[in-house]
Order: structure tokens, then C-alpha cells, then sequence
């Protein structure tokens, strides 16, 4: 039976744990200039609706260091869901590659493509998550403090598909999550009933930012108005400003909090240059481990490491 990447929610904690730990051993290998041709030979299909240059970069990159091949398929090369049936697509994309990763709106259309393809689907992002992001934002924050125990992580912003998949995370492993929204740009609400019933962690829905980041270990922040969401934009900017993760936000946190954001980052919008480019910023450590914890991936599913 294959195995598919799509949701964090889909895997075990032993299994979420043998992805760190194989990522910890690709990237010292990384750094030491090691060849690790997991994977020599195989070929991915990267198929993108939604643009993105640390996506495509990190993949195509760490498949040539596993010893494959990448193939870059844009939105002008396959109109997902309009000018051909996302099962006719996978089926197809199989015959000719080993693994897909696919970056998309909709994210029934990666559930589909996973039914109907026969090899290894990786979600690379949809409107409802965004699995490889936070697993290499809990690696980043694993590598810096050594532990994940007894940790606040608070995000600030909106309940995008970031913030489902920390919430899918809080349901695997242990943790004290809090989400600071404004009233009405919350998570997922299934989603957020599915982790509380977990049992596995603490998880706050909060709105006041200054109460949220009391205490917190890690404050993480993402972009208020995503891609597809342009139009919203000038609202959602008066609605979130608040929000912004500043210095001042900051001084509530614990002194050694860890700064975080998946990037592109929209600098004085929700957080400012002195924050992200500050002493406390692990955003361009957490941008360089999407490579290594997404390798760690294609290797569990296609290569069996």
C-alpha cells in the first residue's frame, strides 16, 4: 500500500518522530558534503497551481541531493480541476514518475489526486494546510531548544492554513498551542474539535495578542491576507493591525521566545524588520529546514529510509 503525505493529522507520533530524526541525518550529511542517493534514479512531478519560490526550490533542490530528478509542472502546464479531471491528471502524472507533489487551492483536489494516483502524493500546500511548513517548523524549533516539552507556542494572525496545520500538529504531539485571531478568522472549526478531542494537548483560542504571547516560547506569525485573497487585502489589513508582531507585542513574551514566520513575509504589515531580522528570528533557519524535512519525507515514501 502506498503511503501518501497529505495531512499531519494522518500520521502517528512515532512516525511524525522518524521524520525528525531522518531529517537530522540528511542534514548533517547536507553540511558535511556527504552524497545520500536515497532515491537515485526516481522522478517527481511537481504540479503548482499556487506559485512559490521556497517551495519549488526546496524540492527540486532535495530530490537532486537524494539523486533524482524534479520536474516543474506550472499553472499554464496543467489546469488542475479546469482543463483536465484531477483523476485523469494522477493517473497520467503516475505512468511517468515516481512520486507528485502538488501545491493547490483546493484542497479536495489533492485528496482526489491521492485516491486516483499510484504513487506518493506530498501536499505542498492547500487552502486548508500547509503539512510540510509546520513539520519543518517544529524541526526548527527540536534543533533550537533540544526538547519539545512543555512549550507555548502562540500564533498571531489568521486562522489560514498555517494555523490548521499547528492545530493538526497539537493533536499528535504535546504542546501548549494558542491561536490569537480576530473574531471571525479562526481555524478550521472540525479541525480544532478533532485535536481537542486528541486529548494530546492545550489549545487556546484567544483575540487579545498581548495575552497570547504571555509566557510563549515561540511566537509565529504569517502573512493576513494569503494568496487568491488579494482583494481582501486593505480590509484584512485594518482588521489585523493590532496583530502585528512587534517589539512592544514582543516585550510580553518570554526574553528568549523564538521569533517564526513561514514566509513571504509582508515586513511592517505583520511584523516588522526589527523583529524578523532581530536576535530572537529563526525564519530563515525554519526556511532552510522545509529542504530537509521534505527530503526526509520523499525518502520514507518512496524510498523506504
Amino acid at each position: 500500500m502506498k503511503k501518501d503525505f497529505i495531512s499531519i493529522a494522518d500520521y502517528s507520533r512515532e512516525e511524525l518522530e522518524e521524520i525528525f530524526e531522518l531529517t537530522k541525518e540528511l542534514k548533517a550529511k547536507t553540511k558535511r558534503g556527504e552524497e545520500h542517493h536515497l532515491c537515485k534514479g526516481k522522478t517527481m512531478a511537481m504540479i503548482f497551481a499556487k506559485p512559490s519560490a521556497r517551495t519549488r526550490i526546496s524540492f527540486e533542490t532535495g530530490m537532486y541531493q537524494l539523486g533524482g530528478y524534479a520536474l516543474y509542472l506550472s499553472p499554464n502546464d496543467i489546469g488542475i480541476g479546469k482543463r483536465e479531471a484531477v483523476k485523469d491528471i494522477a493517473r497520467v502524472v503516475s505512468r511517468y514518475n515516481d512520486i507528485i507533489m502538488a501545491r493547490l487551492f483546493d484542497h479536495a483536489h489533492i485528496l482526489e489526486m491521492a485516491e486516483y494516483a499510484s504513487v506518493p502524493v506530498i501536499n505542498g500546500l492547500t487552502d486548508y494546510n500547509h503539512p510540510c511548513q509546520i513539520m519543518a517548523d517544529i524541526f526548527t524549533v527540536l534543533e533550537k531548544r533540544g526538547h519539545l516539552k512543555d512549550l507555548k507556542i502562540t500564533y498571531i494572525g489568521d486562522g489560514n492554513n498555517v494555523a490548521n496545520s499547528w492545530v493538526n500538529l497539537a493533536s499528535k504531539l504535546p504542546m501548549h498551542l494558542v491561536i490569537c485571531s480576530p473574531s471571525g478568522f479562526e481555524p478550521d472549526d472540525e479541525t480544532l474539535t478533532r485535536a481537542r478531542e486528541a486529548g494530546v494537548s492545550q489549545i487556546e483560542i484567544v483575540h487579545d495578542p498581548q495575552a497570547a504571547v504571555k509566557d510563549a516560547d515561540v511566537v509565529y506569525t504569517d502573512v493576513w491576507a494569503s494568496m487568491g485573497q488579494e482583494a481582501e487585502a486593505e480590509k484584512r489589513r485594518k482588521v489585523f493591525m493590532p496583530y502585528q508582531v512587534n517589539a512592544e507585542l514582543m516585550s510580553h513574551a518570554r526574553k528568549d521566545a523564538l521569533v517564526m514566520h513561514c514566509l513571504p513575509a509582508h515586513r511592517g504589515e505583520e511584523i516588522t524588520d526589527d523583529v524578523i531580522d532581530g536576535p530572537q528570528s529563526i525564519v530563515f533557519d525554519e526556511a532552510e529546514n522545509r529542504m530537509h524535512v521534505q527530503k526526509a519525507i520523499i525518502a520514507k515514501l518512496l524510498c523506504n529510509a
